[in-house]
């Protein structure tokens, strides 16, 4: 049985009917040339199985002008998505979506990391989707997938292949974006606020982005608390090795997590293929790992670690290892990695002092372009000092709030907007604390705090030191008494009362009780 012929008209009629979605190949045959006809990703590709100018020059027209429609329509989406969620999140999470093509009813996008394709798919599928479809009725679903566009040459040679599919593109890129992956943009050396108390890790830092695997700096390891500028630093030194090249050749960085490491080593012993991931791994220039203290109770992975540990340093390769502990600190890990991982330069972080604070908060409200009075700036960094995102969090949601109202920062907003914040940072003071603060301000002995002496310069500051314990921490009056020499609560309320009436009646005294709640409270 013969093969159904098609005339030419029929195909350029097709192209407002189902033809580039539904015809899988066909065959006509236009001035002697017989080409063929067959779906793609991006529309449809003419083949030709003979010579014939007229069938080539049919075949290109018709596969770019598919092409253009699809590429003016996904234009038109990545519009509408910038426009949806705006700028920041635009270009923090969908900047690099890219179009794929559309095959059947179906429009692929590609995304250069796993992570950034489940994230997006996760978080934007449904309005991507929705998108496509007010574009194209035809599309009724969208594929998330991993890879890089292929970039099409301006006009194709029909005579000569490609020297390099686009999937061999692909592959080669993946392993490099699937170590980089997580990396944020926003975490450089130039966005990194210096202090005192981090300007030692810093400066190593700064050593090993500039010269890796230098004598004395290899493996680098950096710990401190939570929000120190541990991970700000690990960023800084991935994206500043990736982006500058060495020796004429560009730097092979691998960065992940410790939980990552463990994750894709247990996924290669699953699926037989540790020889990959052991290659993969230890033909980068750069291993960074961040966050070790995962590894703990990991006895296999960290077997897995420590060989490719020394692999990579036996091969004159940088490793950058980030923790909340000094290796000695970090018990659970075998005796043999923790030496290994203290044989090089060690740097910790300390926490944050008023003045780092106050330039943390300073530079990242010039960076968002929001003016900020500095006496504002002075109350979140002497009220937050537990870490550093915590800080810019705060900072953030007054920003967002004064925006989204029209409001001035102002100290009275950032006691309104920041309640919960404030609160839970509050500083827990304790009576033992008030009790020495008072004797200090009055130059008593602290054990007069509970002995039963009467003077008028002893029963009154004992009195001061009752009301502040009232006021300043969540005791009840009997335990308040219980400090003060086991006194009944009715004393301690005598003492309130007393107090609070001569704060009224006296306007030094209420000036020192006052200073002494300012300086307890700071």
């Amino acid at each position: 049985m013969s093969k159904p012929q098609l005339t030419v008209q029929d195909c350029l009629i097709s192209e407002k009917a189902p033809f580039f979605q539904g015809i899988c190949f066909a065959e006509s045959v236009l001035c002697g040339a017989v080409f063929g006809v067959r779906q793609s990703r991006m529309g449809i590709n003419l083949e030709i199985n003979s010579s014939g100018q007229g069938g080539a020059a049919l075949q290109t027209s018709m596969v770019w002008n598919e092409e253009a429609r699809l590429a003016e329509q996904w234009g038109r989406v990545r519009a509408r998505l910038q426009a949806e969620v705006g700028e920041v999140e635009y270009r923090t999470w969908l900047k690099q979506v890219s179009f794929g093509g559309v095959a059947g009813d179906e429009a692929v996008v590609l995304l250069p990391t796993r992570f950034l394709r489940d994230w997006v798919n996760k978080e934007y599928g449904e309005l991507i989707a929705s998108f496509w479809q007010a574009e194209n009725p035809g599309v009724k679903r969208v594929e998330f997938r991993t890879g890089a566009p292929s970039a099409r040459p301006a006009a194709p040679d029909l005579a000569e292949p490609t020297t390099q599919p686009a999937a061999a593109q692909v592959a080669m890129q993946a392993p490099r974006q699937e170590n980089m992956a997580g990396l944020d943009q926003r975490f450089t050396f130039e966005t990194f606020v210096v202090g005192k108390p981090n300007e030692f890790a810093y400066a190593c830092a700064r050593r090993v982005a500039e010269s890796p695997a230098t004598p004395g700096f290899n493996p680098l390891f950096l710990y401190g608390g939570v929000g120190l500028g541990k991970t700000h630093l690990m960023h800084a030194i991935a994206w500043e090795l990736s982006t500058n090249a060495r020796g004429g050749r560009p730097v092979s960085v691998a960065y992940m997590s410790a939980e990552r490491f463990m994750y894709r080593f247990i996924n290669a012993l699953r699926s037989q293929s540790t020889l990959e991931f052991k290659n993969e791994l230890r033909s980068v220039d750069v291993l960074m790992i961040d966050d070790l203290q995962f590894l703990i109770g990991k006895d296999n992975t960290q077997e897995e670690f420590f060989h490719t540990f020394n692999a990579l340093v036996d091969a004159g390769k940088q490793i950058v290892i980030s923790a909340d502990k000094s290796p000695s600190d970090l018990s659970g890990l075998e005796d043999r990695l923790r030496t290994r991982l203290g044989c090089g330069i060690v740097a910790d972080l300390h926490a944050t002092t008023f003045e780092l604070r106050y330039s943390i908060l300073e530079a990242k409200a010039q960076r968002a372009g929001v003016e900020v009075p500095p006496k504002v700036l002075e109350f979140l960094a002497r009220k937050i000092t537990s870490n550093n995102r915590e800080l810019e969090g705060a900072l953030n949601r007054l920003v967002a709030h004064a925006n989204l109202f029209n409001r001035q920062v102002t100290l009275d907003t950032a006691h309104e907007v920041l309640h919960d914040v404030l609160k839970a940072h509050d500083r827990k003071i304790s009576i033992q604390e008030i009790q020495k603060r008072v004797c200090e301000h009055y130059n008593i002995r602290i054990a007069e705090m509970s002995s039963a002496r009467r003077a008028r310069n002893i029963a009154r500051p004992r009195q001061v030191a009752m009301y502040l314990a009232k006021q300043l921490t969540s005791k009840s009056l009997p335990d308040i008494g219980r400090h003060f020499g086991d006194r009944d609560h009715t004393t301690v309320m005598h003492a309130v009362s007393r107090v609070t009436e001569l704060i009224g009646q006296d306007a030094a005294f209420a000036e020192d009780v006052e200073l002494l709640k300012r300086m307890l409270e700071n």
